[in-house]
């Protein structure tokens, strides 16, 4: 499916981004925020292709609940310092970053049990090896844009599922970012993550707003989420008819995960060419049964059992967003007593607050896989 169609726009602005960097001129980092099956991911990796395609430097990361953005970050790094450090002109500069890698990863190893990188060179006395975050990964960032100048190169750090880094880690990030936009250097952030992220970062440090641009990535217009699924068909010697198209935009809703599953389960159901509508009715049982199991089940198997009823008490008032004083009535407790249940329901992902006392879901149509895994009264009593 055409997971990067109607994002040509943010795809060209992006690369315009890192391409200002790379000639000493003034550009925002990019974070992509966007609900859950919005195709983020599979957008922030077109975009690293691209990236490197131009020559660019690049490094990957996942972030996680469970592992430190230092842990994540200084292995990457390394790796990209040691790929700069065959370039002659970036040579010594990059060597330089990576003895500061190294003392940042010994400096930090106190209080950050899980960073593991290899020492390529003994630490450089002073470089990033204070054992405070926020000084240190400036420095190293700051020295890592310096190598990456004196190669003619840009280096771009891809981050997905950013709302997951700590509130003083996203800080410590901020601040260097800040830093080597400040000194020029040639180094940009391209992020994703969860609607949250926006104000998670603000919330780390006001300025943010001023360093970043914040696309939001939503689902596909009918146009586009039709052209995901027709040409792909049309490739493969084949045709799909309008009703098929329209069925298939009223059940996914335009968003691109679920195009894919839908456009999948349509051509595995099809006897033969076109793909006709009452072939996506049959295809709708396999995928949302597939859905089930994966994109939603992966998420509800995290879940404790209080947190289960929060999200079926809001799927019961609809897809959202909704009043916590309504979650609450449906719950019949106080709303006070729903505070550190929305807490953990936020740090894991499950939902946001796009205004204030407002709740909402960050997987699409997960009010109606709540009914389907909670169905009666039943959650009521627990």
């Amino acid at each position: 499916m055409g997971s990067t169609s109607g994002r040509s726009e943010l795809i060209d602005s992006v690369g315009v981004a890192i391409e200002r960097v790379g000639n000493g001129l003034q550009a925002k980092s990019q974070l992509l925020i966007g609900l859950r099956g919005v195709g983020k991911t599979v957008l922030l990796d077109h975009l690293r292709v691209n990236a490197e395609d131009a020559g660019v430097e690049t490094l990957r990361i996942e972030a996680s609940e469970k592992k430190s953005l230092p842990s994540l970050l200084a292995p990457q790094l390394r790796q990209a310092l040691l790929r700069l450090s065959r370039n002659e002109k970036a040579k010594d500069l990059a060597q330089r970053a990576l003895r500061g890698s190294a003392g940042f990863a010994k400096a930090l190893k106190v209080k950050y049990g899980d960073i593991e990188v290899g020492l390529d060179l003994e630490p450089e006395a002073g470089l990033a090896d204070n054992g405070d975050l926020e000084h240190d990964l400036q420095a190293l960032l700051e020295a890592a844009g310096a190598a990456a100048a004196s190669g003619d190169k840009v280096l771009a750090i891809f981050i997905d599922e950013l709302q997951y880094v700590p509130e003083h880690e996203l800080a410590a990030l901020i601040v260097a970012l800040h830093r080597c936009a400040q000194r020029k250097c040639p180094e940009l952030l391209v992020g994703a993550g969860l609607p949250q992220l926006r104000g998670r970062m603000g919330d780390a440090k006001s300025y943010a707003e001023r360093l970043f641009e914040f696309p939001e990535i939503g689902p596909l217009k009918e146009e586009d989420a039709k052209a995901a699924i027709a040409l792909p068909v049309k490739e493969q010697g084949a045709a799909i008819e309008p009703g098929a198209l329209d069925r298939i935009h009223a059940e996914t809703k335009g968003y691109p995960y679920f195009v894919q599953e839908w456009g999948k389960h349509s051509w595995d159901a099809a006897p033969g060419s076109p793909i006709r509508e009452v072939d996506v009715h049959t295809a709708t049982m396999t995928a949302v049964a597939a859905l089930d199991g994966s994109f939603f089940g992966v998420r509800f198997d995290r879940l404790t059992p209080a947190e289960k009823n929060y999200l079926r008490a809001m799927a019961e008032l609809g897809p959202g967003p909704h009043r916590s004083g309504d979650i609450a009535e449906v719950l019949k407790v106080r709303v006070t007593a729903l505070g550190p249940r929305r807490s953990s329901l936020i740090n894991k992902g499950m939902i946001w607050s796009p205004n204030h006392g407002d709740t909402a879901f960050t997987v699409p149509l997960f009010d109606q896989f709540m009914k389907r895994m909670m169905p009666g009264d039943e959650w009521r009593k627990t």
